[in-house]
C-alpha cells in the first residue's frame, strides 16, 4: 500500500490546539474533511510514533488553513506534534477521480515515445508553481519537458509508455548548425511554460491549487525518514 502526504503541520495556532498547515494535496476539500484519520510520519522517538489522529475541524484564516483533531486538546499538544506530515493509505493501481490525470509513481519509469521509438524513461515529476515537468532520461542526457497536451500527447499504462511531441532537436544532436537548432526548441519550451506560468499567477482564473515543488514538499526538519510521495496528480 502507497503512502501519500497529504499535509505537513506547521505550527501552533491559538490556544484551542489548531496547527497551521502546509498543503500536499491537490484536494484539500475532499482529503481533509471532518472525520478524516491520517497516518503520522515523525521521528521514531516523537511521542505521536505509530499514531494516527482525526481531523476535526479545518479552517481558513485569510488563505492559511489552520487544522483542529480530536487527539490535540491544546497549544501544548500541538506544540509537541508540530512538523509531523500527515499521510493516508492509497492503492498503488487506482488513479485520481479526474480524467487525464495520474500520480507520480504511476509515471516514474514509463518508457518516453517519439515518433513510434522509445528516447528515454522518465525517471522523475517535478511539480512547479506553473506546471508540471517531466524529467525524461535519455541515454546521454535528462531532458525537462513540460507535461502538458502540446508536448504529451497520451499515456498509456497498461503498455508502460507516455508518446510525446516535442519540438524538433530536444532529442537528437543536430545534423549542422547545433547551436541554431538547439535554439528553436529551448524557446517554444519556454514560450509554452511561460504561457502557463502566466495562467497560474495571482488573480487569474485558472490559478494552480497551493502546489509546492519536489523538493520542498519532501523536505522536514523533524522527520528521519523518507517523505512519501504528495498527494499530487498530473494533468495533461
Amino acid at each position: 500500500m502507497l503512502q501519500l502526504r497529504i499535509a505537513r503541520l506547521t505550527k501552533p495556532h491559538g490556544l484551542k490546539g489548531g496547527l497551521k498547515v502546509e498543503l500536499y494535496t491537490d484536494e484539500p476539500e475532499r482529503r481533509l474533511v471532518p472525520g478524516a484519520t491520517f497516518n503520522l510520519q515523525v521521528p521514531a522517538d516523537s511521542s505521536w510514533h505509530g499514531r494516527t489522529i482525526t481531523l476535526r475541524e479545518l479552517r481558513w484564516y485569510n488563505t492559511s488553513p489552520v487544522a483542529f483533531f480530536a487527539e490535540i486538546p491544546d497549544r501544548t499538544a500541538a506544540e509537541s506534534i508540530a512538523k509531523a506530515i500527515l499521510t493516508i493509505d492509497q492503492d498503488e493501481t487506482k488513479l485520481p477521480d479526474e480524467a487525464d490525470a495520474w500520480y507520480d509513481h504511476q509515471l516514474v519509469d514509463l518508457v518516453v515515445m517519439r515518433n513510434g521509438e522509445a528516447v528515454g524513461t522518465v525517471s522523475r515529476v517535478d511539480h512547479l508553481p506553473g506546471q508540471d515537468i517531466l524529467a525524461i532520461q535519455t541515454e546521454s542526457d535528462e531532458v525537462l519537458l513540460p507535461f502538458v497536451k502540446h508536448f504529451v500527447s497520451g499515456v498509456d499504462l497498461d503498455e508502460r509508455t507516455v508518446t510525446i511531441t516535442p519540438p524538433g532537436g530536444l532529442f537528437e544532436p543536430a545534423d549542422d548548425g547545433e547551436d541554431e537548432a538547439d535554439e528553436v526548441p529551448a524557446q517554444e519550451v519556454a514560450d509554452v511554460v511561460a504561457e502557463l506560468t502566466a495562467k497560474s499567477a495571482p488573480g487569474s482564473d485558472t490559478a494552480a491549487p497551493d502546489a509546492k515543488s519536489a523538493e520542498k514538499a519532501q523536505s522536514s526538519a523533524s522527520n528521519d525518514e523518507a517523505a512519501p510521495e504528495a498527494d499530487r496528480t498530473n494533468h495533461v
